[in-house]
């Protein structure tokens, strides 16, 4: 039962994470809500590793540096990208723009990893960037800040997408609580150096921001990537996948329930159109497999 679940409960967590976070923006800048988020999760993983006496040696021989490069692309600049853009355009379209990740994933993967895909997988890459093209062209029509926030979401993208690829390259042999924890820690530099020099840090400690960062550090970052390292060891990732169109649906649900977004009808059909192509290219992976 739990492993048939698991992965939606991924896509809950991971779709709250974007209302989360753009209800602490209301409190906090965006470079310092990412830096706290990322700090709070390195240090919860550092006593781990000391309470639990865990080996540091698995980190020996640079691994260590590509573990950081990873989490600092990953976890770094996949979240502070968007969640400048948070301040720009609404959760759902920067959701929306971030489930081009499976997409440009499965695109590079046939350029670098001479991957083969079949035709319904090009029919949904070609649906999944239709989609988002729909929203982010009238988005930039509508207003120039929201398609400044909607580039910025790309920009999270390709840090996710390469963080994923540098991870799988160089770092898939390392212990998961090692790995992640280097991961973490470098994301945290990153993030904090990003606050201090790129804006002029805000914070307004209110009981909605603190809620917001607990969510998003221990639900989301560590709970929702706990979850999903759970489905990798259980061989349960391509359904993962495959799930995955469902969080910009999930995300402007929650977003009109919880923070009282609308959508226009363009936006409504760039959601359906661009999760029709996420599904195609996600069930091509799996019948593959």
């Amino acid at each position: 039962m739990l492993t048939r679940l698991a992965p939606f409960l991924f896509v809950l967590l991971w779709s709250s994470s974007f209302i989360a976070s753009k209800a602490g923006l209301r409190d906090l800048s965006p470079l310092l809500f990412v830096a706290i988020r990322m700090a709070g999760c390195a240090a919860v993983l550092v006593v781990l590793m000391l309470v639990s006496r865990q080996s540091w040696r698995p980190l020996a021989r640079w691994r260590w540096l590509h573990c950081a490069v990873a989490g600092a692309s990953l976890n770094a600049v996949g979240l502070m990208a968007p969640h400048v853009g948070l301040l720009l355009a609404p959760a759902a379209q920067i959701a929306l723009v971030q489930s081009l990740t499976p997409l440009l994933t499965a695109i590079l993967g046939v350029v670098l990893l001479h991957e083969r895909l079949r035709a319904r997988q090009w029919l949904g890459l070609a649906l999944g960037m239709a989609g988002v093209g729909l929203v982010v062209g009238h988005a930039a029509f509508e207003s120039a800040s929201r398609f400044q926030g909607l580039a910025l979401a790309f920009v999270g993208v390709l840090g996710l997408v390469f963080g994923t690829l540098y991870f799988g390259r160089f770092c898939r042999g390392v212990p998961l609580l090692p790995g992640a924890t280097a991961q973490f820690v470098s994301a945290a530099v990153v993030s904090g150096l990003g606050a201090w020099l790129l804006e002029t840090p805000r914070a307004d400690w209110t009981d909605g921001a603190l809620m917001a960062l607990g969510w998003n550090t221990v639900m989301t970052s560590l709970g929702g990537m706990g979850l999903y390292s759970a489905m990798l060891a259980r061989g349960t990732a391509a359904r993962a996948s495959a799930n995955f169109y469902l969080v910009p649906g999930t995300a402007a649900f929650l977003a009109w329930l919880l923070l009282g977004e609308r959508l226009t009808w363009l936006a409504i059909a760039g959601l359906v159109v661009a999760s029709a192509g996420c599904w195609l290219v996600n069930a091509g992976k799996r019948a593959v497999a």
